[in-house]
């Protein structure tokens, strides 16, 4: 299948594909429907993931109305692709935020096999490349010993965005957007100079199908589940993430660490892919996809842009980040 992904400059327009089906080759999907792709995590009440469902086990909703589903895919236990962010701003530098962001990092690459692929960055006030899309471990290694020591002041939902769509770009690159690509963001969550709001960033990672996974490394006493921390609100990035189809962990022991790796990859490598169509109306949609058996938990980002419009429903518009354009992939399509 030849993927289409035009660059789209100031707009973002959801593009056709062809029609065909979703099992074991890559869907193609009719050219006379713009189609929209959304990965969904399934779970059930304890918490294990839910195999072996099938398409009319799914319901999607648009702005509370019920969309047919076109092409369906249950991915079992293939390769992932993940970009990671660390925190470098100076509020790292408080007791052993930077150290436990590293053993983060390194439980994390401890996860993934020969065939997954991950790239690092860190950020304080912009955002730096520090190792492109490796499965080299030696070299994933050696990129937490390149990270800047922590300085300055913070940016995160603006490195988060320019991230995001890196990771998108790459995968542009590569003629397809792997649906296990992911962005693992490691900070302490103190943001101070971002000129994107957490609702314009959700809005971005949403539409161009990476979910985020935010792992909140900090101390037990500034842990937000209990009820000593009067500082750290954790609710605007918990929305990031799940908004995105991510989650948000917080991570004040070796275990939690070791707890969200695992969660992370675990979820990556089991998802199902749903096809619909796209509404005719521009604009930022609403979406929610669900199980009929309300026994099982769906979790899946929370909508798409039709039309080119960079508007979410909370009348934020999502434009610039990082001083760049913001120019992104056509991203309701999915390359499946």
């Amino acid at each position: 299948m030849k993927a289409l992904w035009p660059l789209v400059a100031a707009a973002l327009m959801v593009l056709p594909v062809e029609a065909g089906t979703l099992q074991d080759q890559p869907p193609k999907f009719r050219s006379s429907v713009d189609v929209v792709s959304v990965n969904a995590v399934v779970r059930d009440r304890k918490g294990r993931f839910v195999k072996g469902l099938e398409q009319r086990d799914f319901v999607v909703a648009e702005g509370g109305e019920t969309k047919k589903i076109l092409d369906f895919r249950a991915e079992t236990d293939g390769p992932v692709k993940l970009g990671l962010l660390v925190d470098a701003s100076g509020s790292m530098r408080i007791g052993r935020k930077a150290i436990d962001a590293r053993e983060t990092a390194r439980q994390i690459f401890s996860t993934l096999r020969p065939e997954d692929k991950a790239a690092v960055f860190s950020f304080d006030t912009r955002l730096d490349r520090v190792t492109d899309f490796t499965s080299d471990p030696a070299t994933l290694e050696g990129s937490l010993e390149r990270l800047n020591p922590p300085f300055g002041q913070t940016s995160l939902y603006d490195a988060i965005a320019e991230a995001a769509a890196f990771v998108v770009d790459k995968g542009r690159a590569e003629g397809r957007l792997p649906h296990r690509s992911a962005l693992v963001v490691l900070t302490d969550g103190i943001d101070t100079r971002s000129r994107t709001t957490t609702e314009q960033v959700t809005a971005i990672a949403s539409r161009i199908d990476v979910p985020v996974y935010i792992v909140a490394v900090m101390s037990a006493i500034d842990d937000p589940r209990t009820d000593v921390s009067p500082a750290f609100d954790a609710s605007g990035l918990t929305n990031l993430a799940r908004g995105t189809g991510g989650e948000m962990f917080v991570a004040s022991a070796p275990a939690h660490a070791s707890t969200a790796a695992r969660q992370i990859i675990d979820e990556l490598r089991h998802q199902y892919v749903l096809a619909f169509e796209a509404s005719s109306r521009a604009g930022w949609r609403p979406l929610e996809v669900t199980a009929r058996d309300r026994k099982l938990v769906v979790r899946a980002r929370t909508g798409y842009t039709a039309g080119g419009s960079d508007r979410p429903a909370s009348g934020g518009q999502a434009g610039a980040f990082m001083g760049s354009p913001a120019v992104l992939p056509a991203t309701a399509v999915g390359a499946l």
